[in-house]
């Protein structure tokens, strides 16, 4: 019996912990996703077991352009293995600080609240492994370092288990 009651338990203690974006307010500098993402972006990053073994790098250049209200995020990826994945991104303004977002490998669609220097970014992602498909939940955290620099972790579930992180590095190019 008390084995049955430890994972929800677990898992109910787990939650308690979440911090809300509005945490980082009043956090500098401001990120305007518009902005920052204008032009030309190079990131650095990797996948990492729930281990902490990293089992992938890659490079990822992203340009990304207004069309009308929305922001285009036109993302090659190169990785350490050779690989090369295109995604791009159709971002919309949905209220004060919120985003919507779209991709063919996102299922359904992404939501995005900015407040001060960060970015909650969540979505089902269709992440392909070892020939099969998975849906894959991400809480992906963005946190503006200086005008040109950007930490990102994301954090990847299925059924509430963490299956491992993906850490990245934004650098935005100089115009």
């Amino acid at each position: 019996m008390l084995k049955q009651l430890l994972l929800p338990l677990c898992l109910l203690l787990a939650s308690c912990g979440q911090i809300e974006v509005e945490h980082y307010r009043d956090q500098q500098p401001q990120l305007d996703l518009r902005q920052y993402f204008n032009g030309r972006v190079d990131a650095w990053g990797m996948f990492q077991k729930r281990s902490g073994e990293v089992i992938k790098r890659f490079h990822v250049v992203i340009n990304g352009y207004p069309q009308g209200d929305k922001l285009i995020l036109d993302e090659d990826f190169t990785y350490s293995d050779g690989s090369k994945q295109k995604r791009v991104w159709t971002l919309h303004p949905d209220g004060p600080g919120r985003w919507r977002g779209t991709a063919d490998d996102v299922v359904g669609e992404a939501r995005g609240e900015v407040a001060g220097n960060a970015l909650r970014w969540r979505y089902v992602l269709s992440l392909p492994v070892d020939g099969k498909v998975y849906q894959v939940d991400f809480d992906d955290w963005m946190y503006l370092l200086d005008e040109r620099t950007m930490a990102n972790r994301s954090f990847m579930t299925k059924f509430g288990f963490e299956l491992g992180q993906v850490t990245l590095f934004f650098r935005k190019q100089s115009e």
